[in-house]
């Protein structure tokens, strides 16, 4: 098997231990915008996946309406003693939509953050519709300072899908703002859901292929959480649909990062669901058991990420 330090896989873990010398920690934080479906630009209330935190529970809770530095300070506070208090840290703007706001706005907040001695670089999660030229042109600039990446929340490339979780934009959307984001230099995430309602497994692997043959710089492979409060909690007590076991699931991840192009950096396996707020999958709060799952897939299995990359979704081993 092929080994990025103690995985299968390019972690991020690897990546940052790579670029920086030493491991670097994520600080999330709360930028103190909401989203166009949620204000009634676009809808209300989110995608139906998204609690009231707005996809960022553990920055949401702390975070509103605090000048950047307070939150850097109070969230070093948080992981004292579990992490060296010098970081380094990457600034991570997660809640909501991270961009949905004037430039002047963004400038002064980004900057903030990337003055704190300690932010080696700040992460941007955000919609592809609330991306005009002049936000990806400030992002540019101050990408020259400090390195910046831009999160953006695709979850799948199937329309029927994307309408059904109220997600408010087509495939062309992203597929342009993915474009200029490039043009302008930065590094760019994207989020994946697998085990949305009405998604087989060969939709799901459609859409890691998809970004594997764009060779994006990183995938966040996220378990679709039910949360308490949700649109999609109300749809599953009425009419449950099935969710995937542990099992189920690693082999999904597995072979999802198998597809991929070596170059991807893989920032996320599972994703975190606030245990106050999660319902199902239960089995998904242990997050030791469930990386331990995967990688045992992996060795299950032979396989490391890329060996499948560029194959057919019918030439996979699940």
């Amino acid at each position: 098997l092929m080994f990025w330090g103690d995985k299968p896989y390019h972690s991020l873990d690897y990546e940052l231990k790579e670029r920086f010398g030493k491991k670097v920690y994520k600080l999330a934080l709360d930028g103190g915008m909401t989203c166009p479906n949620r204000d009634g630009t676009l809808g209300v209330g989110g995608c139906i996946f998204c609690s009231q935190g707005g996809s960022g529970e553990f920055a949401a809770s702390f975070g509103r309406h605090k000048d950047v530095w307070q939150q850097i300070e109070e969230a070093r506070g948080r992981v004292a003693g579990k992490i060296p208090k010098d970081g380094p840290f990457i600034a991570y703007f997660q809640s909501y939509t991270n961009t949905y706001g004037p430039a002047d706005y963004l400038e002064k907040l980004f900057s903030r953050a990337m003055d704190h001695p300690l932010i080696v670089g700040i992460s941007v999660g955000t919609r592809p519709d609330c991306l005009p030229d002049d936000t990806v042109e400030l992002l540019r600039k101050l990408n020259e300072r400090k390195s910046v990446w831009v999160e953006l929340g695709l979850q799948t490339i199937h329309e029927d899908t994307a309408r059904f979780i109220g997600r408010g934009y087509e495939l062309p959307v992203f597929e342009d703002a993915y474009r200029r984001l490039k043009a302008a230099g930065l590094t760019v995430v994207v989020h994946v859901i697998l085990g949305l309602p009405g998604e087989s497994r060969e939709r799901m692997l459609e859409t890691v292929d998809y970004l594997g043959r764009l060779n994006v710089d990183g995938i966040k492979l996220q378990l679709l959480h039910i949360l308490k409060g949700t649109r999609l909690e109300a749809l599953y007590q009425e009419a449950p649909f099935p969710l995937p076991s542990l099992e189920e699931y690693a082999g999904l991840v597995t072979e999802s990062i198998a597809r991929l192009p070596q170059s991807v950096v893989i920032h996320r396996v599972s994703g975190d669901g606030p245990k106050r707020l999660l319902l199902e999958p239960s089995w998904s709060c242990n997050k030791r058991l469930v990386l331990n799952t995967i990688v045992g897939k992996f060795r299950e299995n032979g396989l490391y990420q890329g060996i499948f990359s560029g194959k057919s979704v019918q030439n996979g081993v699940f």
